[in-house]
């Protein structure tokens, strides 16, 4: 079958996957934005006790400030058929000692590969902190995030990698100020020109 036909099909798969259930204090909630159109695909980790709430992607501080990093407003970002949101894990882990949990290892298996393939049309993908670096950047598993964040120029160019746009990752920010000067400026004007938009629309 054809992974585009198939893909809405393959999201209410998705949607009704409990196969984490036994291991999510919060319940099952898997949060994506998948569109077969999709220009742009944003890896992310896993949502957030506030996205986990609300059922939206990066709806939250980190969502603002990866709107600003790429320079598109909410609308642009929430068109599934301009912008695809795929975490490594689709549902909210639950909270650790030292914050969220990581992603559920169960959940990229079972469904990475059959929705990135629903999805033919991607040009650029946003690829954010270690677990999706490792998945998606394999020559940089083994790298730190910061190291591999330096070496985007060297990377294949549909590939950008980033820090998580926490609020708690302030202190990286300040201490990397490359980061805005150099790659944002070449993201934001990546992503405009990919969804033919003005940056900051």
């Amino acid at each position: 079958m054809n992974p585009t036909a198939s893909l809405p099909l393959l999201l209410r798969e998705v949607r009704a996957c409990t196969v984490c259930a036994p291991y999510l204090s919060d319940g099952v909630r898997p949060i994506v934005q998948v569109d077969a159109q999709a220009r742009i695909l944003i890896a992310g980790q896993a949502p957030g006790r506030k996205v986990h709430a609300s059922g939206i992607p990066f709806d939250d501080a980190s969502g603002e400030r990866l709107r600003s990093w790429m320079g598109i407003g909410r609308e642009v970002f929430y068109d599934a058929t301009r912008v695809a949101i795929l975490p490594m894990g689709f549902c909210y882990p639950g909270t650790g000692k030292s914050g969220d949990l990581p992603p559920r290892k169960e959940c990229a298996p079972l469904w990475r590969t059959r929705l990135l393939d629903a999805m033919p049309n991607i040009e650029l993908l946003l690829v954010i902190g270690q677990y999706a670096i490792d998945w998606h950047i394999p020559e940089c598993a083994g790298s730190t995030v910061t190291e591999t964040v330096r070496a985007w120029r060297r990377l294949d160019p549909r590939l950008v990698p980033l820090p998580h746009p926490s609020p708690r990752n302030n202190i990286w920010l300040k201490a990397n100020p490359w980061f805005a000067d150099e790659l944002l400026p070449h993201l934001q004007a990546r992503v405009a020109a990919i969804l033919g938009v003005s940056q900051n629309s």
